[in-house]
């Protein structure tokens, strides 16, 4: 990569990105200006096709936001967040992108952005391409995204597929290498999930107790402490299911569950 930087700027408001562009003037041997773009869904498409090396990026802006434009491109150039967002959010922007800047954007302020980024092109060299702080920031992007929610897991039972409600789900327990889903009635079905993608699929109302067991912390009936810090927990179904939970998950279980 080298100077001056091919540079995009995104934003949903003319006069910001006019502003900016003048506050960019006295910085042209570090960012050449190649395009703008209205919203997200527009900077995806320009960042796809002429692969920018620099993007000043609003965040609130219509179609996609800023933060689901980047989680869908393939290449992550260096992104400078130019956003009205609040203090506390701009704490993660700072530790995951290149740079951000608070609107309304000083011309001092810039200047350090400028500063900035020639730094890390001239440390980093042909090489800057590899935008040190992308993985960083695609990690933050997943961390802001809500979780899809569910309502049901589907098992085959048969030629059929069922759909079984979360509420009529007690756990989940692993043998071997399967996992199987667990109900009120007494029901066991082979699910296709392991445990990890259950625990980032499910709602909060699931708690891991174990390595072997996630459970539906409304489907507890009994709490009883057990030997090296570990609880039995005694589930509401037919069977009246009792599990052990895993010494390193203790101090997370009486966390969540007050105990």
């Amino acid at each position: 990569m080298q100077l001056p930087l091919k540079t995009l700027l995104i934003d949903d408001e003319p006069l910001a990105i006019a502003r900016l562009r003048r506050l960019l003037v006295p910085y042209s041997d570090t960012f050449d200006i190649i395009g703008e773009a209205g919203n997200g869904a527009e900077g995806l498409a320009f960042i796809e096709a002429e692969q920018p090396d620099v993007v000043f990026l609003d965040i609130e802006m219509p179609l996609l936001n800023g933060f689901e434009m980047l989680a869908k491109l393939t290449t992550m150039p260096m992104v400078i967040f130019a956003t009205a967002y609040d203090q506390y959010a701009i704490r993660a922007f700072e530790e995951n992108s290149v740079d951000y800047l608070l609107k309304p954007i000083e011309a001092e302020r810039l200047s350090r952005t400028a500063q900035k980024i020639r730094n890390l092109v001239e440390h980093d060299g042909a090489n800057s391409r590899n935008n040190p702080m992308s993985d960083s920031l695609m990690q933050l992007l997943a961390q802001m995204q809500p979780k899809k929610e569910i309502h049901s897991i589907s098992v085959k039972t048969g030629d059929k597929i069922v759909l079984v409600p979360l509420t009529d789900i007690t756990h989940f327990e692993a043998e071997d290498k399967y996992v199987f889903l667990c109900t009120t009635s007494g029901q066991k079905h082979l699910t296709n999930y392991t445990l990890t993608t259950l625990s980032e699929k499910l709602p909060n109302t699931f708690l891991r107790v174990s390595r072997s067991a996630i459970v539906n912390r409304f489907k507890i009936a009994e709490m009883h402490r057990h030997f090296d810090g570990k609880y039995l927990v005694v589930l509401a179904d037919k069977k009246a299911t009792k599990l052990t939970t895993g010494s390193t998950y203790a101090d997370t279980i009486r966390q969540l569950l007050d105990l």
